[in-house]
C-alpha cells in the first residue's frame, strides 16, 4: 500500500521569504502523525499545500497515490480538514452546519441526514445539535468542526492547532474523538500543535520543523533516548529548534485567537 502522505523534495516561497526548504516526509496509512516546530516553521505552509490550499511551486505531493499537482481533486475527496480559524456559522445550528459540509463535500443526497447523524453521535454533540452554534462552548465547537470535517469519512484528517485556547477537560474530549475514530476506522491524522504532552501521548511518530527545514522525525520514544535519560519531548523541541517552547506557545495562540476575533460567532 503507497504511503498515506508522501512529500518530496517541496520548497515554498512567499517572496524572497523560504516558508518550507526541500522537505520530504512519509505519512504512513492508519497512523497520528505530529508536525512539530515553533512560530514560523513551515508547518502552516505544509499543511495547506496537502489541502491543496496553497499551489505546488516545487517538489510532489501524493495523497494514497494520487499526485496533489494533476488531481487536486481526487486528493480533496480523501481529506478532511479543521484549520486554526473559526469555520463554523453561529447563525445556523449544530445540525445545520455539519450539513452544510455534507453538501458542501457532495456527499449523495440519500446518505446526508444519516452520515450528519452519525458524526454529530461520534463526536457527542446529538442533544445539543438543534442549538445555535453560537452557544456552544470552546470544546462543543471544536467537535462541531471535528464532525464537519469527518461528514464525507476522509482517509486523512488533516488538524492545525485543534486544541489550541482549550481548557484541559475540552481538550482531553477533543482527542478522546480524535483517538476512537482512528482506532475504529483506521482514519489516518497529519496534525500541528505546540502542546508537547499532547503530541508525545497521542502521535505514532512526529517530524520537528525549524527556519521551514525538517529537522528530526521519529517516534516519541526515539526521539527522547537520542536526548538521554529522562528526556522529554519538550526537550527534544528545544535540542533540533533552540527554541522557547513557553513563548512560541504564547506566540500561537495570540495570534489564533486574534484570527478568531475577526470571526467571532454570533
Amino acid at each position: 500500500m503507497s504511503d498515506a502522505i508522501s512529500i518530496s523534495h517541496v520548497t515554498y516561497r512567499f517572496g524572497d521569504h523560504v516558508a518550507v526548504d526541500d522537505l520530504s516526509l512519509e505519512v504512513h496509512p492508519g497512523e497520528i502523525f505530529g508536525l512539530l516546530g515553533p512560530n514560523g516553521a513551515g508547518k502552516t505552509t505544509t499543511i495547506r499545500l496537502v489541502n491543496t490550499l496553497l499551489p505546488l511551486q516545487d517538489g510532489d505531493v501524493h495523497v494514497y497515490g494520487h499526485d496533489l499537482r494533476h488531481e487536486a481533486m481526487a486528493v480533496r475527496r480523501r481529506l478532511g480538514y479543521v484549520p486554526q480559524q473559526l469555520s463554523i456559522e453561529g447563525a445556523l445550528t449544530g445540525r445545520e452546519n455539519v450539513m452544510w459540509f455534507a453538501r458542501l463535500f457532495d456527499v449523495p443526497r440519500t446518505e446526508r441526514a444519516e452520515r450528519v447523524d452519525e458524526v454529530l453521535a461520534m463526536v457527542d454533540l446529538t442533544e445539543s445539535a438543534g442549538r445555535l452554534a453560537s452557544t456552544y462552548s470552546g470544546g462543543m465547537v471544536r467537535r462541531l468542526e471535528l464532525a464537519q470535517a469527518l461528514v464525507n469519512r476522509p482517509a486523512v484528517l488533516v488538524l492545525d492547532e485543534p486544541t489550541v485556547g482549550l481548557d484541559p477537560v475540552a481538550r482531553d474530549s477533543v482527542w478522546h474523538r480524535v483517538s476512537e475514530m482512528q482506532e475504529h476506522y483506521g482514519t489516518t491524522v497529519l496534525l500541528t500543535t505546540h502542546y508537547m504532552e499532547e503530541a508525545d501521548a497521542l502521535c505514532d511518530r512526529v517530524a520537528l520543523m525549524h527556519l521551514g527545514r525538517l529537522r528530526a522525525v521519529g517516534r516519541p520514544d526515539e526521539l527522547k533516548a537520542a536526548q538521554g535519560d529522562g528526556a522529554s519531548l519538550e526537550d527534544v523541541f528545544r535540542a533540533f529548534t533552540g527554541g522557547d517552547l513557553v513563548e512560541n506557545e504564547k506566540g500561537g495562540l495570540r495570534n489564533v485567537r486574534s484570527a478568531r476575533r475577526t470571526v467571532r460567532l454570533g
